[in-house]
Formats: structure tokens, C-alpha cells, sequence
């Protein structure tokens, strides 16, 4: 018998140079404020951690790797203040990764959505399981992807993020995140896609962690203005969730749902 996890967590582990920080909410492993915290501080620890050679970020479960904002905390923001605290935390995220000097391998076992997407594309190597489609839903509810948009833009291309951006309402397969650059593998079997992941880590692990820190401030030259660019995308955002727009709207989904 199953027992059902309801509650929300991070947890790490590091086994021979190999940390994985795996994040769980029950609802489809969507994001609220004190995850998105817990969650950028446990890339900063392992970003110093000595017995850390790489990283692996992960969600459990069979379906969606991240579900994005959590809806019950954006339609209880009631104030610019609450608005930027809540979508800083996807700026801390993203900030994270991008300034850790080790390598973020992303396993993305299925559906992205939001902060979801904005995770895979911050990543640095991302390896993906065919049915683990992307959607950016933000301008569906009245926001915009502001935060992740740098993130995503740098990885597949302003041509590629626009459509994204602009058809929130529909879902890009996986092939097509492939295609664009998002995902760096995509496998046809999560046993297939584990494998890849585990192979990848191990070599990495046994690496030189100067000449990984070093490639990867090559990978991301032209970012170090982003610790003031996502905080500025955040304010952006946490003035447009507080429109009667953007209420009604989420409200909407959350009664679909």
C-alpha cells in the first residue's frame, strides 16, 4: 500500500559528488513563496559545498514536473509588496542556478507550465521524457512571464520565447522543446531518461570542478545584471496579479480545476 504524500517539501541528498535537490508539492508540484525559498536556498548550500560536484533537480510523482505559481497564493496577493515578495521567489530561483559554479542538470519527467518552464530553461544541461510538453500560461491569467522570460529567451531564441509567450493557451510538445533548444535530450522512456541522467552525473562528478566553474561563467557571460533585472520583472508582475483581471481569471481556472 501507498501512502500519499500531502505534504510539501525539498529534500537533498549527495551521494559520491552527486546532489539531488528534489522539490514536491501536492498540487501538480506548483510552486508557493516558502518553496521557492527552500528551494533557492538549497541550490546556494550546494552551490558551496565541497562534496558537491553536480547537481540534480528534480519533482517526484508521474505527472507534471511543475505546475508554475501556486493560484492560491496569487489570487490571495493583495498588494504591490506581497506581489514582488511572491514573484522574487522565481527570481531567487533562477539567480540560483545561474551564479552556482556547479552544473544543474534539470530531469523533467513531464509537463511544464510557468516557473515550471523558467526551471528547465535555467538549468544547464536539461534532460526530458517525450510527453513532458511546455506552456507558458501567464498572459492567460493576465500576467506575463516577465521573471523566467530571460531565462527562457536566452536558452531557445526571442522567436521561439514569443510564441511561447504570446499563445498561452496552448501546449508545445516536447519534440518541439527539443527542437528549440530547451531540453538537451529527450528520451522515450523515463527508465531510458534516468539513465541518461545518471550517466551524465557520474562523469561530471569525476570532473575538474575549476574547469566546470569556469565554463560555466562562459555559458552565462551577459547575465550579471540579472540579480536587478528579475527583481525588476518581479515588481512588474506583482502589479499586474492584483488586476481585476487577473482575479477573475485564475479564479476561473481554479474552478475548472
Amino acid at each position: 500500500m501507498t501512502t500519499q504524500v500531502s505534504e510539501a517539501y525539498i529534500k537533498t541528498e549527495t551521494h559520491q559528488g552527486i546532489t539531488s535537490i528534489e522539490f514536491f508539492h501536492p498540487q501538480s508540484n506548483s510552486l508557493p513563496a516558502h518553496l521557492l525559498n527552500e528551494l533557492a536556498l538549497s541550490i546556494q548550500h550546494a552551490a558551496v559545498d565541497p562534496n558537491t560536484h553536480v547537481i540534480v533537480l528534480r519533482s517526484p510523482g508521474e505527472k507534471a514536473f511543475c505546475a508554475g505559481a501556486s493560484f492560491d497564493e496569487l489570487i490571495a496577493i493583495n498588494d504591490e509588496a506581497e506581489g514582488f515578495s511572491f514573484f522574487s521567489g522565481f527570481a531567487k530561483v533562477i539567480n540560483a542556478m545561474r551564479k552556482c559554479p556547479k552544473f544543474v542538470i534539470a530531469r523533467i519527467h513531464g509537463k511544464c507550465v510557468g516557473g515550471g518552464v523558467g526551471i528547465a530553461a535555467a538549468a544547464d544541461y536539461t534532460i526530458a521524457v517525450e510527453g513532458a510538453d511546455v506552456k507558458l500560461s501567464e498572459l492567460a491569467v493576465g500576467i506575463g512571464p516577465f521573471v523566467v522570460g530571460p531565462a527562457v529567451e536566452r536558452k531557445i531564441g526571442t522567436a521561439a520565447f514569443s510564441q511561447l509567450s504570446i499563445d498561452a493557451a496552448s501546449w508545445r510538445n516536447a519534440d518541439w522543446a527539443k527542437r528549440k533548444g530547451l531540453y538537451a535530450e529527450l528520451h522515450p522512456s523515463i527508465e531510458a531518461m534516468d539513465e541518461s541522467i545518471a550517466k551524465l552525473a557520474t562523469t561530471l562528478s569525476h570532473a575538474s570542478p575549476d574547469a566546470m566553474a569556469e565554463m560555466k561563467k562562459i555559458f552565462w557571460k551577459g547575465t550579471e545584471h540579472w540579480d536587478e533585472l528579475l527583481m525588476e520583472r518581479a515588481k512588474i508582475s506583482g502589479r499586474l496579479v492584483l488586476s481585476a483581471f487577473t482575479k477573475n481569471a485564475i479564479a476561473k481556472f481554479k474552478a475548472k480545476g
